[in-house]
C-alpha cells in the first residue's frame, strides 16, 4: 500500500473509533494521550501523516483493536494479547546507525537474512541514483549514503548471509528509465547497472540476489532477521514481528519467492551486465 493509502484507512478506522466510543473529541483524545487540536489534524481530510507510534499503540489498547486493522494490514480487528507483546512499530527517523534496522543487522549477524526490498536494494545504488531518488523523496541523501555504506561493510563480513528476493521487471524498467526512473539520466542507468553487477559478482555467495516474474508474484517490502524478527516496510515506518510463528510464516513466503525465481544468485551479475 502507498503512504497515502495507509493515511487514509487510518484515518477512516479512527473515525470509526470516534464514533463508536460515544466521547466527544476532547476526551477521546485525552484517553489516547494527545490534545483535541492534534485529533482534528488525525481526522481531516487532508491528513496525509501518521500519528506517532506511542498513539497508534495507545489507540490500539485503548479501544482493543488489532495495529494492523488500523493501518490497513488486516481486516480483522481483534487483538489477542499474545499479538501485543509481539508486535511493534519503529519510526524510520534519523541516520542508519541509529535507528534498530542497524541494531537487528548486528544481531543478526552469522545468521541468514532475507529481504524484500521496496526498490533497487540499498547497497547496490550508486551515489548519484540516492540523489535522485531523494530529490523525489525528500529524504535525507546523507543518511541514505552512510546507510549504503554500513550494508556493504556488513555483507563483507565472512559470516554474513543474506538474501534478496525482488522482482526482475523492477531493474527492466529501470533500465528502460521508466516509472520513477523516467528523469534518470541513460548514462547514469548504464553505470547504476554496471555498479551493482560488479558488486553482486564481489559480495557473492554472502550476498545473494534472486529476481522473480512480479506478474505471478507479489510481496510487501520487507526482512527477516534470522529467526528473531522481520520487519515490513511502511514508507516512513516499519511495523516488527517478533512472534516465532509469524517469522515462520513470512520465511515460508520468502522460500516459496526464492522457488519462483527466474533469475537465480549466480546468474543475477550477468543479468544486470546485459541490462546496462
Amino acid at each position: 500500500m502507498d503512504k497515502r493509502d495507509i493515511a487514509e484507512t487510518f484515518r477512516t478506522r479512527l473515525t470509526t473509533l470516534v464514533g463508536r466510543s460515544g466521547e466527544n473529541q476532547s476526551a477521546f483524545a485525552a484517553r489516547i494521550g494527545i490534545d483535541r487540536s492534534a485529533l482534528s489534524q488525525l481526522l481531516a481530510g487532508s491528513a496525509t501523516r501518521l500519528p506517532r507510534a506511542e498513539t497508534l499503540i495507545n489507540i490500539a489498547l485503548r479501544h482493543s483493536v488489532s495495529l494492523d486493522w488500523l493501518l490497513g494490514i488486516s481486516q480483522d480487528e481483534g487483538l489477542g494479547s499474545e499479538i501485543r507483546e509481539s508486535l511493534e512499530i519503529e519510526e524510520g527517523a534519523g541516520g542508519f546507525d541509529r535507528t534498530l534496522l542497524a541494531k537487528w543487522h548486528a544481531e543478526a549477524a552469522g545468521t541468514k537474512i532475507r529481504y524484500v526490498p521496496a526498490g533497487i536494494p540499498d547497497l547496490l545504488r550508486t551515489d548519484a541514483l540516492i540523489d535522485y531518488e531523494a530529490g523525489i523523496t525528500r529524504r535525507d541523501a546523507e543518511a541514505q549514503h552512510d546507510e549504503k555504506q554500513y550494508r556493504i561493510d556488513y555483507n563483507r563480513r565472512p559470516e554474513t548471509d543474506m538474501e534478496v528476493c525482488m522482482p526482475r521487471h523492477t531493474l527492466e524498467i529501470f533500465a528502460r528509465g521508466l516509472g520513477v526512473w523516467s528523469g534518470f539520466p541513460e548514462e547514469q542507468r548504464k553505470a547504476q547497472l554496471a555498479h551493482m553487477a560488479r558488486l553482486l559478482d564481489d559480495l557473492y555467495p554472502g550476498f545473494r540476489l534472486y529476481l522473480y516474474d512480479g506478474r505471478q508474484r507479489y510481496s510487501v517490502p520487507y526482512t527477516i532477521f534470522g529467526q528473531l524478527r522481520a520487519a515490513i516496510y511502511m514508507g516512513d515506518m516499519y511495523v516488527v514481528l517478533n512472534a516465532t510463528e509469524t517469522v515462520r510464516t513470512l520465511t515460508r513466503h520468502f522460500d516459496n519467492l526464492i522457488r519462483a525465481a527466474e533469475i537465480n544468485a549466480h546468474e543475477a551479475a550477468g543479468f544486470a551486465r546485459a541490462l546496462s
